[in-house]
Protein backbone atom coordinates (compact mmCIF):
# COMPACT_ATOMS: atom_id res chain seq x y z
CA UNK A 1 0.00 0.00 0.00
CA UNK A 2 2.12 3.07 -1.35
CA UNK A 3 -0.75 5.61 -0.30
CA UNK A 4 -3.75 6.00 1.81
CA UNK A 5 -7.18 7.11 0.29
CA UNK A 6 -8.89 9.87 1.40
CA UNK A 7 -11.35 7.46 3.12
CA UNK A 8 -8.28 5.41 4.80
CA UNK A 9 -7.19 8.68 6.30
CA UNK A 10 -10.19 9.69 7.91
CA UNK A 11 -10.99 6.54 9.37
CA UNK A 12 -7.40 7.12 10.70
CA UNK A 13 -7.53 10.41 12.34
CA UNK A 14 -10.47 9.28 13.76
CA UNK A 15 -9.15 6.11 15.29
CA UNK A 16 -6.64 8.54 16.69
CA UNK A 17 -8.79 11.18 18.06
CA UNK A 18 -11.10 8.43 19.71
CA UNK A 19 -8.25 5.96 20.65
CA UNK A 20 -9.61 3.21 19.00
CA UNK A 21 -7.79 -0.07 17.74
CA UNK A 22 -6.54 -0.44 14.46
CA UNK A 23 -5.44 -4.01 12.91
CA UNK A 24 -3.07 -3.66 10.41
CA UNK A 25 -0.77 -6.08 8.42
CA UNK A 26 2.53 -5.65 7.41
CA UNK A 27 4.65 -8.43 5.41
CA UNK A 28 2.11 -11.27 6.73
CA UNK A 29 2.38 -10.12 9.99
CA UNK A 30 -0.60 -8.33 11.72
CA UNK A 31 -0.73 -5.73 14.53
CA UNK A 32 -3.64 -5.00 16.31
CA UNK A 33 -2.27 -1.48 18.13
CA UNK A 34 -4.13 1.90 19.06
CA UNK A 35 -2.68 4.53 17.35
CA UNK A 36 -1.31 7.64 18.99
CA UNK A 37 -0.68 10.27 15.97
CA UNK A 38 0.41 10.04 12.39
CA UNK A 39 3.64 11.63 11.88
CA UNK A 40 6.42 12.30 9.57
CA UNK A 41 9.70 10.63 9.27
CA UNK A 42 11.74 12.35 6.59
CA UNK A 43 9.84 11.51 3.66
CA UNK A 44 7.53 8.85 4.40
CA UNK A 45 4.61 9.02 6.78
CA UNK A 46 4.71 6.53 10.09
CA UNK A 47 1.81 5.89 12.32
CA UNK A 48 3.31 5.89 16.09
CA UNK A 49 1.00 3.50 17.96
CA UNK A 50 1.07 1.50 21.03
CA UNK A 51 0.32 -2.16 22.18
CA UNK A 52 -2.92 -2.01 24.24
CA UNK A 53 -2.39 -4.78 26.53
CA UNK A 54 1.64 -3.97 26.82
CA UNK A 55 1.98 -0.54 26.11
CA UNK A 56 4.61 -1.31 24.01
CA UNK A 57 5.74 1.49 21.29
CA UNK A 58 5.32 1.01 17.44
CA UNK A 59 6.26 2.92 14.57
CA UNK A 60 4.43 1.94 11.45
CA UNK A 61 5.36 3.24 7.91
CA UNK A 62 2.25 3.51 5.83
CA UNK A 63 4.56 2.35 2.64
CA UNK A 64 5.16 -1.00 4.25
CA UNK A 65 1.56 -1.90 4.97
CA UNK A 66 -0.82 -3.73 3.13
CA UNK A 67 -3.71 -3.10 4.85
CA UNK A 68 -5.54 -1.19 7.55
CA UNK A 69 -8.68 -1.17 9.21
CA UNK A 70 -10.25 0.19 12.36
CA UNK A 71 -11.40 -2.74 15.20
CA UNK A 72 -15.01 -1.71 16.81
Amino acid sequence: MAELTHAQYEMLERAVLNGQRIMVYRRGTEYLVVPDRIATRGRREAIEARNPTTGDRLTLYIDELDTIEVVR
